[in-house]
């Protein structure tokens, strides 16, 4: 990876960064050679134990519609059929990690395969078996997979991971710096934002020498 890297904080069930998606595939891909990605999961609502209320899925369904119509995803709204759905985004996280663990260069699709399989497909983005299956349509191992997914060390990358970000102070997704560890990093984005309010702030950031006294976009 080069010294310089976009650093992504995401999280598969956070209906912004599912937006997203399409703006930081397309940053990765401009900025390929020169810049690398890092993936950082960050633990929207890991570890939720309260099944959904009338209200949530109100705000939920509120958000869904103002990050479609933002982003032009797609959104299949017969999720809010479900009754007692708990909203824990930690198995999803995991399993981006565990993508990780087993083959680096997947894990920014596989968080979008997952993101879409929850959003777009209604499918449920917090049961093992449903993860590991997607996990296998996406051509990874079934068996390596889950073994990895329910690995001690696997979940403990995970919580690392939610730990870098609120070490960071990042509590908003998707977020999105650039720099190194010596000259330190500049924000990109905190926040959903479409791709042309960031392609060009970055260019000439990185044609400046990426500086990070101030802000990148």
């Amino acid at each position: 990876m080069p010294e310089t890297r976009l650093v992504y904080f995401a999280d598969p069930m956070c209906s912004w960064c599912y937006g997203f998606s399409p703006v930081i595939t397309a940053l990765a891909e401009r900025f390929e050679g020169r810049m690398g990605l890092q993936l950082v999961m960050g633990g929207l609502r890991a570890g939720n134990t309260a099944a959904m209320r009338p209200e949530d899925k109100a705000y939920i369904r509120e958000a869904w519609t103002r990050v479609g119509a933002a982003s032009g995803q797609p959104f299949d709204m017969s999720f809010f059929d479900r009754e007692g759905f708990v909203y824990d985004t930690e198995p999803a996280c995991r399993a981006v990690v565990t993508a990780r663990r087993l083959l680096p260069r997947m894990a920014l699709p596989f968080m979008q395969r997952i993101s879409r399989a929850f959003y777009a497909e209604n499918r449920d983005m917090t049961a093992r078996e449903e993860i590991a299956a997607v996990a296998e349509e996406a051509g990874l191992d079934h068996d390596e997979f889950e073994a990895s997914f329910l690995a001690a060390d696997t979940r403990n990358e995970t919580f690392r991971d939610f730990l870098t970000a609120q070490e960071l102070g990042i509590r908003g997704f998707p977020t999105l710096i650039a720099g190194t560890e010596k000259k330190g990093f500049a924000l990109v984005t905190n926040g959903y934002r479409p791709l042309e309010d960031l392609l060009d702030p970055l260019e000439r950031w990185w044609a400046a020498g990426a500086p990070v006294t101030k802000a990148a976009s």
